[in-house]
This record gives C-alpha cells, sequence and structure tokens, in this order.
C-alpha cells in the first residue's frame, strides 16, 4: 500500500514544491490551503504523515498539530517555518511533533526527515500491530496470560466448550473463575443462549430457594406474583453457580435433582418444569473437605464435578503481570497511551508481592495508580501494602510482618520463584549450573521450577 502524505501550507508554491519532490520519491501526496480543510480531509482519508506550515491564517501549525494527534495520534507530523524560535520548537515536540524544520530547507534533508519519521511511525505501527497480536494470543474470553499454566487454562477451555459436562471451577478469590466460566460459554454450541451467573454466597438463606427455582403467587408472603427462577431463565443456555458450597444442606437435595432429571418444582407450584441447562459452578473453599464435615453432599460434590478445573492465584503466573498491567492500563486510559506504561522498578514490586486479591486486586492496583492522575504506573504511586513487602523480599535485610499481615506460604513462593530466577539469570539459562548455584540437586530444581509452571524446554 502506498504510504500517504498530506501537505499543509497556506502558500501554493510550497504546497507544489513539497508534492512535486516527494511523489518524485515514492509517495502519495495529498495537498490542502488551512488546517481547516487538513482535518476535514482527516475524516475522509487515513495519511502516514502530515508535513504542515506553522504560521497560517485562522488554525496555525501547533493548534493542526494538537487536534490530529487528539484524532488520530498515530499518524506523524512534521512541522516547517520561516520563523523558528528555541520556545516552539519545544512546545511541538511536547505536542507531539515527530521533528521541527527551519526554512529554507535543503532538498536532502527534507527528504531523509520524511524518510525518518514513516520509519519511526511504521516501526510503531508494528509495536502496536505485535502487541495486539500478544494479546489475542495469550486471551481468552477475557482472560489475560502466557504463563504455562494459563496457557493449559485455555486448552482445557476449548475442549470444554466442545462438552456438555459439568463443570466445577476452583480457585481463590479474584483469580477469574467467572471469566472461565463465560468463555466456556461463548465458545460453545450454547453461545446464542443465555449465560445467568448468581452468587450463591450473597443470597438470604430464606430467598436462595426462590431464586433459584422460582416461584408461584401467594406460595409466601411477598410473593405477589408467579416469578420465574433463574434455572428457567437460563434455560437452553449456561447457568454459573458461584460460590456453590454456600447453598445449604437442605436446598442441595433440590439442586441435585435438577441435575439428575432436568426438572424442578417453583416454590407453591405441584407442577414439574422441564428444563436444559448447563450448570457450571464455582468455588473458592475446599468442597472435599466440605463433603468429608457433612456440610456438602457427597452425591452433589460428584456430580457438580464432572471436571475440575482449577484457576491458579496470581502468585503461582507472577509473569502474566506485564500482560495484565498493560490490559488493565488501557481499560482505564484513553489514548494517546504514554511510551512507557510502567517502570521497571514499579514492575519488579508487583512481581515480588503476594497478591491476596489476587487478579482483581492488580486490577484494583492499577485504576488507583492512574486515578492518582500520572500516565504512567512507577513505585511512588503503589500503595504501601506492595511497596513494603517488595522491600522485605531481598537476602540480607531484616525481615518484618507488613501492618496488614501476609500469606506466609505465597510469601515463601515469592522468596523462592525471584532465586530460581536469579539462579537461572547468573547462569545464562543453563539449569544444570543453577542448581548449582543454590545448592539443590538438578531433580529437585527442575522440581521447583514445575512447581511455578517455568519448566520449559
Amino acid at each position: 500500500m502506498q504510504t500517504r502524505i498530506l501537505i499543509v501550507d497556506d502558500e501554493l508554491s510550497m504546497r507544489d514544491f513539497l508534492a512535486i519532490l516527494l511523489e518524485r520519491e515514492g509517495y502519495q501526496t495529498e495537498r490542502a490551503a488551512s488546517a481547516e480543510s487538513a482535518l476535514n480531509m482527516l475524516d475522509s482519508a487515513g495519511y502516514d504523515l502530515i508535513i504542515s506550515d506553522v504560521s497560517m491564517p485562522g488554525l496555525d501549525g501547533l493548534a493542526l498539530l494538537q487536534k490530529v494527534k487528539m484524532i488520530s495520534p498515530e499518524i506523524a507530523v512534521l512541522l516547517v517555518t520561516a520563523f523558528s524560535t528555541s520556545e516552539q520548537a519545544v512546545e511541538a515536540m511536547k505536542l507531539g511533533a515527530y521533528d521541527y524544520i527551519a526554512k529554507p530547507f535543503k532538498v536532502e534533508e527534507i527528504k531523509v526527515l520524511v524518510k525518518n519519521a514513516l520509519d519511526k511511525r511504521n516501526l510503531e505501527r508494528e509495536n502496536v500491530r505485535l502487541k495486539k497480536e500478544i494479546i489475542e494470543r495469550y486471551s481468552f474470553g477475557g482472560l489475560i496470560g502466557k504463563s504455562k499454566k494459563m496457557r493449559e487454562i485455555y486448552t482445557l477451555i476449548e475442549k470444554l466448550s466442545a462438552s456438555m459436562a459439568s463443570v466445577l471451577i476452583s480457585g481463590d478469590s479474584g483469580t477469574g473463575k467467572e471469566l472461565v466460566a463465560k468463555a466456556i460459554h461463548y465458545n460453545s454450541s450454547r453461545k446464542d443462549k443465555p449465560f445467568v451467573a448468581i452468587n450463591c454466597g450473597a443470597i438470604p438463606e430464606t430467598l436462595m430457594e426462590s431464586e433459584l427455582f422460582g416461584h408461584k403467587k401467594g406460595s409466601f408472603t411477598g410473593a405477589i406474583a408467579d416469578r420465574p427462577g433463574i434455572f428457567e431463565q437460563a434455560n437452553g443456555g449456561t447457568l454459573f453457580l458461584d460460590e456453590i458450597g454456600e447453598v445449604p444442606l437442605q436446598l442441595q437435595a433440590k439442586l441435585l435433582r435438577v441435575l439428575q432429571e432436568r426438572e424442578f418444582r417453583r416454590v407453591g407450584s405441584a407442577q414439574d418444569v422441564k428444563i436444559d441447562v448447563r450448570v457450571i459452578s464455582a468455588s473458592n473453599r475446599d468442597l472435599e473437605e466440605q463433603v468429608k464435615e457433612g456440610s456438602f453432599r457427597e452425591d452433589l460434590f460428584y456430580r457438580l464435578n464432572v471436571v475440575q478445573l482449577r484457576m491458579p492465584p496470581l502468585r503461582e503466573r507472577l509473569e502474566d503481570i506485564p500482560l495484565l498491567v498493560e490490559h488493565f492500563y488501557k481499560k482505564f486510559v484513553q489514548p494517546p497511551y504514554s511510551p512507557e506504561i510502567i517502570t521497571g522498578e514499579a514492575l519488579k514490586a508487583l512481581e515480588s508481592y503476594h497478591f491476596p486479591g489476587n487478579v482483581r486486586e492488580l486490577e484494583n492496583l492499577v485504576e488507583r495508580c492512574l486515578a492518582l492522575g500520572d500516565k504512567k504506573i512507577d513505585k511512588d504511586s503503589l500503595p504501601e501494602q506492595v511497596t513494603d513487602f517488595s522491600r522485605a523480599m531481598p537476602c540480607g535485610e531484616r525481615l518484618e510482618i507488613p501492618p496488614d499481615g501476609l500469606n506466609l506460604e505465597a510469601y515463601l513462593d515469592g522468596i523462592e520463584k525471584r532465586f530460581l530466577l536469579q539462579a537461572l539469570e547468573k547462569s545464562g539459562g543453563v539449569k544444570k549450573k543453577a542448581a548449582e548455584i543454590l545448592g539443590l540437586s538438578f531433580r529437585s530444581f527442575r522440581y521447583r521450577l514445575a512447581k511455578f509452571g517455568m519448566d520449559e524446554e
């Protein structure tokens, strides 16, 4: 595709001169006699570069530059002027100009500037394309990650989407269990049917049966009309029962009947209602332990747990943090984006943190940092619980429990993973040598790498 350049100058001779010069170089050019005309042309055409005079009647070149960067920040802009000042040049660069050149200029000089501006724009466009490709490659239904554990999750979601089996998603709060349920539904043959989600832990026990199965008018105080429950609302589609472990024992038998018979009765009704619903459930509690304790029916557990999918906590996939930070950054910030989204120091602090709230906590952290008005996340904008935790990580310093406490298992995992990564870095990636640095057998070193999803050939 031919490169398109828009020339903006109120002098006809300058427009013609630049157009002839650039067309000889193989570029496609268009011309505008004013900034206002140029802005109108932006609506109907895509340009790779704009070359604009600064001093023009009406909107000047700096005002044009500012508006172009608001409308199409990816377009490179080169400003030309006969009255150059250092203050004006600084202002132009601050507003996003590629460069600023004073008249009279040499033909070779303008050729080089145009080529360099287009090369830079093409490089930026390629970077954007590659980043988008990475996000698409390492995402699935709103889930983001390129770690080994997340790639295994994507593979399992694809398989489960082709099945009608009940799925039990386990994992800590904030790991993205509902996103997994949605990904399974929207990649299945039921994607055009309803996806209904309900948090069983948020429903009062006295109302839960009515919420699940609906009720008939007059069946209890306040039942002023017939009301369908969520099973009927999800008919033909998928029902996601979050925090399934919160369902009281007396209601678990009715839930089991629905899963076995594909029918139920509304509260106060004598009629059975037939349904076709795929049930996906989730819990951050240990349902097997609840079964042993007698607070969860064993037969219901096995009916729900046809296939179990475990969502890893963020501390087990720290390599996904840069992708997640970029994803959340673009969720909360309007373009143009800062060239540096997060400083290396801030990223290191996040990768050293234990994240008890998992991905949801990371999203909140990113939103908090950006709410302070900065377009870049640095260590100073991170809350104390993150920076205090990361400061306690290096060997040799006095370790202290942070004010809000800590998850000891996650903390120790973070230290272990950090030393594994450092050993690999020092050994140039040679695992046998890295094991020797840490005083481990090669087998033990490989086992520890596998624990964090790092043992990839």
